[in-house]
């Protein structure tokens, strides 16, 4: 079985890393892949061979004319045309998307081509761009349009930002004649949450299947450390960590927490340079890496992990979290919540920072959460098991 599998980024981030370990998996089950990837790349994150779609200077490009036109995803019409034939001469027995926003693919000469090519077609959602007109997520502001048709945008400006024109209705009906022209189509969410909001949308013609993101356990896992000591924390330690933080990742919240839990040490993971200057002095503030030891060296050194997330999928730093034996609260977001039980962590209505901040001291006081709770319930996530799943799923769908 050969299978190609499509992101916008390769080996980096949580939808780089998932494609690749997908790839991996086929390839341990005796068949061929291959990641084409349209931007970000990490070499010692992917371990198959890979392609690039088109180049950077057509990523600016492409985002550029986006942010005047709103028409992210019809641009890069040549370098889809490439990608078209190295599809051609590579011949997968099933195309595996993932994110194919990012600036990269010009989406009218992938789908045609697709439904004229006529392979099997999986397509793992990682977020709702798939089924609106603009946005990546509208859960922040409750928008409901998606469901018969997008206009006038209230995140216009919003990734992927448009400052001039507004063509969300454009958008919404070319992408649905689009991505329902596949005959042989299975989506795949990594939440029942976004599961359902899939049978929602004019996608809601094709099977779906939830497959959770998985994490390597052999990583992520309870690890001696001395980051506490090294950093001269004396503190119960509270983390937070996300890929990029901002208003929806709860960054405000993270700081109001900080206020009210002055005898916690807060930790934050993934800020931008310009937020790591701005920090108040009592919060450390780690810059985004792909340092995956450091990471776990942080979780484990943790006492509680919070995600305080205003729109999420289902965000594998609750797993990471988990998987190094610490307890997790999160807001009732999404698909956050799934990965948490009461037996492992608190999920709390979204805003709630006083009950956040009380769930924080309940769990270090020494209630019924323990290490060893987490970590029973992390294996429930294990990488290896769930991209199994997909290569099941390749498998059934090529027969």
């Amino acid at each position: 079985m050969r299978v190609l599998e499509i992101n916008s980024v390769c080996g980096t981030g949580s939808t780089g890393r998932i494609a690749c370990q997908i790839a991996d998996v086929v390839v341990q089950n005796g068949g061929e892949a291959t990641v084409a990837y349209g931007r970000d790349y990490y070499e010692k994150g992917c371990n198959v061979p890979t392609y690039r779609i088109g180049s950077d200077t057509g990523v600016n490009i492409h985002a550029g004319l986006s942010r005047i036109t709103d028409r992210q995803g019809f641009y890069s019409k040549r370098a889809t045309r490439k990608l078209v034939a190295f599809i051609e001469d590579y011949n997968p027995d099933v195309i595996h998307l993932h994110n194919i926003h990012g600036y990269y693919l010009h989406l009218p000469t992938l789908f045609n081509f697709l439904a004229v090519y006529d392979k099997p077609v999986v397509w793992t959602l990682h977020d709702c761009w798939a089924f609106t007109g603009h946005c990546a997520h509208f859960d922040y502001i409750g928008c409901d349009k998606w469901k018969t048709g997008c206009y006038q945008c209230p995140q216009k400006r919003k990734y992927p930002a448009s400052f001039v024109l507004d063509q969300s209705k454009r958008n919404w009906n070319e992408k649905k004649e689009l991505f329902t022209s596949i005959r042989d189509m299975t989506i795949v969410t990594p939440s029942q949450w976004l599961a359902d909001l899939v049978k929602e949308s004019f996608l809601q013609k094709y099977p779906v299947k939830v497959i959770h993101n998985g994490i390597d356990l052999s990583v992520f896992k309870p690890t001696p450390s001395t980051w506490k000591e090294d950093h001269g924390i004396n503190k119960p330690i509270v983390m937070a960590c996300a890929a990029a933080w901002g208003q929806r990742k709860g960054f405000k919240d993270v700081l109001k927490i900080a206020d009210l839990l002055p005898e916690y040490q807060i930790v934050i993971v993934g800020i931008s340079k310009n937020q790591a200057d701005s920090l108040p002095e009592d919060i450390i503030g780690i810059q985004r890496t792909e340092n995956v030891n450091e990471l776990v060296q942080i979780y484990s050194a943790a006492d509680v992990f919070i995600n305080p997330t205003y729109e999420d999928n289902f965000p594998t730093t609750n797993l990471e979290a988990l998987a190094c034996g610490t307890p997790v609260i999160t807001y009732k977001t999404g698909g956050s919540p799934e990965s948490v039980d009461r037996n492992c962590g608190v999920v709390v209505d979204k805003g709630s920072v006083e009950r956040l901040a009380q769930s924080v001291r309940e769990i270090t006081s020494g209630s019924v959460i323990s290490r060893t709770d987490c970590l029973e319930k992390s294996t429930d996530f294990d990488k290896g098991e769930k991209f199994e799943e997909y290569h099941r799923l390749f498998e059934g769908n090529r027969e």
